[in-house]
């Protein structure tokens, strides 16, 4: 059974974490990170995936996408896909109505979906923790923004499938911290809730929720964000009075040089990190551009003096949570905050004094939200037990369903408001003839980030039939919002209302007494309706279009890999052999022998580094066995002596071992001798 598993999907890095009957366990990369670079890279061979994406990043600038977390199901159409562009250092284009990353891979330019990319991160996610933990993993519950539309939440549940990942659940990020936090909370109340704020500040957005907690339940109250308020727009702030003063100092423009702007843009980073316990912090860089090195120093006020423009819209997030909620920041009894970001001394002043009261810490910053994950993920497993929790979420926009107006008097209603709980599931009745259309549309476009569709689904009802003698049929149709936040139509049918006998209830009835009915009209079903669902997932030829391209890459990567394990196995084997030729195994071979093993391993390892530097698997073992052919002649005999002495050693440890036991029991012996000669002494003088 699969191991539930929990990815926080951070812009900058991604934190996962896996379930199990004895706690939830963040899991390490193959460095032992416990955070990994939200990085893909492409290159002549193959990709570099994590950490070895961001390795390479400065040097394949231009075919190392980052940033994934903003474009999955992004519409080219929207503003934020203009937005997105000034960072990313790889070519955004419109591939067939979706946001792509036009980069070149083996050699040819190449055109990946944001969907297609998440799908290659989580699957280098997946094998990294198959491989540390030795798990099976197929179930995910994947952790996304909580301002993610219908449109960007299915690309991401594509994007688990096309990396053969089972996704049981899409949940909020903040909101899986909250349940992580109500979980493992044990002095929650039973009676009146405990309210409690969570602001998540991470690498490009910034969320609150507002949370009331019982003990085993949270309900969200209300939620708001800023899409473009985070770390990242942090370090541009940084970069940019950089450029201005490098331009101004050293005569360089490193906003015409990506790999140079690229280089400071890092630097800012770490500058930004160490601000935030110091107040103030140098810049080095050595030849940024031009051969130029540059130097110079930024002070934690100067810092909060480039960023008072996104300090002065800390508060409006908050605010417009708490509105949501109904409440003021003096019904708040708890300030949680997680996100990297946060650690940003003038940022923690700003929101301790929007609240009013102090800022907690108790939740892990950089964890919570993958710890939350995977508890949920465990929730739906069959074979992890945890302690029972139930939770809802809140509304970020309205929705509302439309149809052909016909017998009713309006065309649409209103079914899941802004600020209204889900899950959650409501009832459409319409009547008609025949077949019919029905859509989702979110109600109230000024709610989306602009240039977003309003559009999330459309359904083809079919099998109406209308009962003899009357005009139409009365559909009844349930409509749900979903655990993952999906708008679909859970089922359709006909019902009518008929007459049928209802047992009257009399408690004053006596066992001798016969059953009274009564006839009560009620709404009978009376036929199952069929529909076919118009969403944004992606058609099913499509996903296994997909899914085939990508085993197809993860097989070349798996080849290269090995390919080069291989490579790195001869040139050892040449080092070692050479050395053990003339140490070891010099009184084994003869000077033949050595000639030609010798002359073998200088051929050999001329050929690897010329026309053996990029040949394949197959030459590589090919080469590796003809010198182990007589290197192992020379092995045996070495270790065939080894073992002698050996044997040897251990025939002479066992004699004197004998020998030292004889010389015991002899001693032994004149010992108890002794004894006795003194006994019959005594028995002599008595």
């Amino acid at each position: 059974m699969s191991t539930p598993f929990g990815v926080d999907l951070g812009n900058n890095n991604t934190v996962i974490a896996i379930a199990k009957n004895r706690g939830i366990d963040i899991v390490v990369n193959e460095v032992s990170n416990r955070a990994t670079p939200t990085v893909v890279g492409f290159g002549i061979k193959n990709r570099s995936i994590g950490e070895s994406g961001k390795t390479q990043q400065t040097s394949n600038l231009k075919n190392t996408v980052e940033n994934i977390k903003r474009i999955v199901g992004l519409s080219p159409n929207s503003e934020d896909f203009e937005v997105e562009k000034k960072f990313f250092s790889t070519q955004l284009v419109d591939k067939d109505g979706a946001v792509a990353s036009k980069v070149r891979y083996l050699g040819d330019q190449k055109e990946f979906t944001s969907t297609q990319l998440l799908a290659m991160y989580l699957g280098k996610l997946r094998d990294i923790t198959v491989k540390e933990t030795k798990s099976v993993i197929t179930d995910i519950c994947l952790a996304v923004p909580i301002w993610y539309t219908e449109q960007q939440r299915r690309a991401a549940f594509d994007a688990c499938k096309i990396a053969a990942l089972n996704p049981v659940r899409i949940v909020n990020d903040v909101t899986a911290a909250a349940v992580g936090y109500g979980v493992f909370k044990t002095d929650l109340p039973e009676d009146e809730p405990r309210k409690v704020a969570f602001v998540d500040i991470g690498h490009s957005s910034y969320s609150v929720i507002i949370g009331a907690f019982k003990k085993g339940e949270l309900k969200v109250l209300g939620s708001a964000y800023d899409k473009h308020f985070g770390g990242r727009d942090f370090d541009k702030a940084i970069t940019e009075h950089f450029a201005d003063e490098f331009k101004s100092k050293y005569k360089i423009d490193i906003r015409e040089n990506a790999k140079a702007y690229s280089r400071v843009l890092a630097a800012a980073e770490k500058l930004k990190k160490v601000l935030s316990a110091n107040t103030q912090a140098p810049i080095n860089i050595e030849s940024v551009m031009n051969d130029v090195d540059v130097s110079s120093q930024l002070t934690r006020e100067e810092l909060e003096e480039l960023v008072k423009p996104l300090l002065d819209r800390a508060a409006v997030p908050v605010e417009q949570a708490l509105k949501m909620a109904g409440l003021t920041a003096e019904d708040i009894d708890v300030v949680e905050v997680i996100g990297g970001c946060t650690r940003v001394p003038s940022l923690k002043a700003t929101l301790t004094e929007v609240f009013g009261k102090q800022l907690s810490f108790t939740l892990n910053q950089d964890e919570a939200i993958a710890k939350g994950a995977a508890f949920i993920c465990a929730m739906h497993s069959p074979t992890v037990r945890v302690r029972p929790f139930k939770f809802e979420d809140v509304n970020s926009f309205s929705v509302s369903y439309f149809w052909d107006k016909e017998e009713e008097d309006a065309d649409h209603l209103e079914v899941f408001p802004r600020g209204g709980s889900y899950p959650a599931t409501k009832m459409i009745t319409l009547y008609r003839n025949k077949d019919f259309k029905i859509e989702a549309k979110y109600s109230k476009p000024e709610e989306l980030p602009a240039g977003t569709t309003t559009d999330i689904a459309k359904w083809l009802i079919k099998g109406v039939e209308v009962a003899e003698g009357q005009d139409n049929a009365m559909c009844k149709l349930k409509v749900r919002n979903d655990p993952s936040g999906f708008y679909t139509i859970e089922s359709a049918y006909i019902a009518e209302e008929r007459e049928v006998e209802e047992l009257v209830e009399n408690p004053d009835a006596q066992p001798e007494d016969e059953p009274v009915y009564k006839t009560v009209k009620k709404l009978v079903k009376v036929k199952d309706l069929t529909f076919e669902a118009e969403t944004f997932s992606l058609p099913e030829n499509v996903l296994n279009e997909f899914f085939e391209e990508e085993s197809k890459m993860v097989m070349e990567d798996k080849l290269v890999a090995e390919t080069e394990d291989r490579k790195n196995a001869l040139e050892e084997y040449i080092y070692t052999l050479r050395a053990k030729l003339e140490d070891e195994y010099k009184d084994f071979a003869s000077d033949a022998e050595k000639e030609k093993l010798s002359a073998l391993l200088l051929k050999t390892e001329d050929w690897l580094y010329d026309d053996g530097y990029d040949a394949s698997k197959a030459k590589y073992i090919a080469k590796y066995e003809e010198l182990a052919s007589l290197g192992n002649l020379i092995k045996g005999r070495y270790n065939a002596k080894q073992e002698e002495l050996k044997q040897s050693l251990r025939s002479k440890q066992e004699a004197k071992q004998a020998a030292a036991m004889a010389e015991k029991l002899a001693a032994d012996r004149a010992t108890r001798e002794e004894k006795k000669d003194d006994a019959e002494m005594a028995d002599e003088l008595d």
